[in-house]
């Protein structure tokens, strides 16, 4: 009984087999359009990163991203985070320089690994890239500054830390750089010293930077008026009797610092500038030091020249000179007994 029971269920299964085929296969087309009406899809931006291997570097533009399109069940698709898809191209066969072509692949991490049913797609879907030798090179750091420190007051010195960076990046593009800058420092209305963190620039984003931010240092202190001040006499004192020296009328310039009340109306008076003669006693050529006679209030930053050279004569009276009245041979003019003035007046330069 049981066979013949087997017998007319298998007959009543294949008995008009098409129609029932047919009717499987609608059925399982119902149940996939219903669930693919029933699909939400979702739409990302998604960093795009290059793999290459060691030695070689992405050496032109390309996009920062691509558009990754997610499509699946509404509460699977909104559960996957951001950093869940990972956009690439892979390029890390490659041993020498070139342009190359390569597919935009997905990387599923985290929650997107247990989504189903989960569809990806992504725009666009081939990427170039060309590639060059990647170099290391350590480049100055330099500041620029903007506006000036308060009025009255001087940047008398600034330094930036680190003065170096470490930069890596294609050959192309990093042997063409000579120094990486910082954001621009505002000196307006300071009058302190300071110390502030200024960003470090990366003038091209194919280019690696270790550091993303430097120290700037700067000193502040108050304004010094400054002077130059030129053609003053040079007197010759303390000279033994009996000596005199020959040199001509000598004159030199000093530049000089003091307060803003008294630089301007300073004027340099008679021994100013002098050559100490007492360490002379005899004829012959001296090398002495030129003393500047500097009052109280003032500081010396140079002085032209530091020391003279000059020949040291005896006197002559009268009667020793010659029958037609010249000049005994060597001898260049007629100076005074005991000193060697040059020339009165000064020619002056004055500097804030």
């Amino acid at each position: 009984m049981f066979w013949l029971s087997g017998r007319k269920l298998l007959f009543r299964l294949i008995d008009n087999w098409p129609a029932k085929v047919l009717s499987v296969a609608l059925a399982l087309a119902l149940v996939v359009v219903y669930r693919v009406s029933t699909l939400s899809t979702r739409t990302l931006s998604v960093p795009l990163t290059v793999e290459t291997s060691h030695a070689l570097i992405p050496a032109s533009e390309f996009p920062a991203s691509v558009r990754v399109t997610l499509r699946g069940e509404e509460e699977g698709i909104r559960s996957i985070a951001d950093g869940d898809i990972e956009a690439f191209i892979n390029l890390s066969g490659h041993e020498f320089e070139g342009l190359y072509r390569s597919p935009v692949q997905i990387r599923r991490r985290g929650t997107a690994l247990e989504v189903e049913p989960l569809e990806i797609s992504v725009n666009p879907s081939e990427i170039s890239v060309r590639l060059d030798r990647r170099i290391n090179m350590v480049l100055p750091l330099v500041s620029p500054v903007q506006g000036s420190v308060a009025s009255g007051f001087d940047l008398v010195s600034h330094s930036i830390s680190p003065a170096e960076v470490f930069v890596s990046g294609p050959l192309g593009i990093l042997e063409g750089i000579s120094a990486v800058s910082t954001s621009p420092v505002v000196l307006e209305g300071r009058s302190s010293d300071f110390s502030l963190q200024v960003s470090i620039l990366n003038p091209n984003h194919l280019l690696s930077i270790q550091e993303g931010a430097a120290e700037f240092r700067g000193i502040v202190r108050p304004a010094v008026p400054v002077r130059n001040i030129e053609g003053i006499p040079i007197s010759l004192t303390n000279l033994a009797p009996g000596l005199v020296a020959y040199w001509g009328g000598r004159t030199g310039s000093v530049r000089i610092e003091g307060s803003w009340d008294r630089i301007d109306a300073f004027s340099p008076g008679s021994g100013f500038l002098s050559v100490d003669g007492s360490a002379v006693t005899e004829p012959g050529t001296y090398f002495l030091p030129v003393i500047v006679n500097l009052p109280d209030g003032f500081n010396l930053i140079r002085q032209e020249p530091e020391s003279l050279a000059f020949e040291i004569s005896f006197e002559y009276y009268l009667g020793e000179y010659p029958e037609d009245g010249g000049l005994f041979p060597g001898e260049s003019e007629e100076v005074p007994p005991g000193e060697a003035v040059a020339d009165p007046g000064a020619e002056e330069d004055i500097l804030h």
